[in-house]
């Protein structure tokens, strides 16, 4: 079973820019493939981007394509998620989630993944 523990969360201005980490340990993530969630307040829990386990393709939120950027170190056993031009509205718990499922396409719902950080707050202030 793979554990991941998230980091690089904080407190930003709008526009700014926070790097999230997801460092997995007791198994290798190069068999999963990774993604980024987030719950804002009174939300529920959102796909923000995925990244399949060769790397060679990845997802996106509508709102955040061209300023978030997944991406994966699978020697490090590191999952990325740059964060540029931050906005207000990217206040959240961000959440990095595992499966080993092998699908045809990258799965986006939080019940298709079964491993899960604690979570990491990230704040934007206007």
């Amino acid at each position: 079973q793979v554990t991941l523990v998230e980091s690089g969360g904080g407190l930003v201005q709008a526009g700014g820019s926070l790097r999230l980490s997801c460092t997995a340990s007791g198994r290798t993530i190069s068999s999963y493939d990774m993604a980024w969630f987030r719950r804002a307040p009174g939300k529920a829990r959102e796909f923000v981007a995925g990244i399949r386990r060769s790397g060679s393709n990845t997802y996106y939120l509508d709102s955040v394509k061209g300023r978030f950027t997944i991406s994966r170190d699978n020697a490090k056993n590191t999952v990325f998620l740059q964060m540029n031009s931050l906005k207000p509205e990217d206040t959240a718990e961000y959440y990095c989630a595992a499966t080993v499922a092998v699908t045809i396409t990258l799965r986006k719902g939080v019940s298709d993944y079964n491993t899960w950080g604690p979570g990491i707050q990230v704040t934007v202030s206007s």
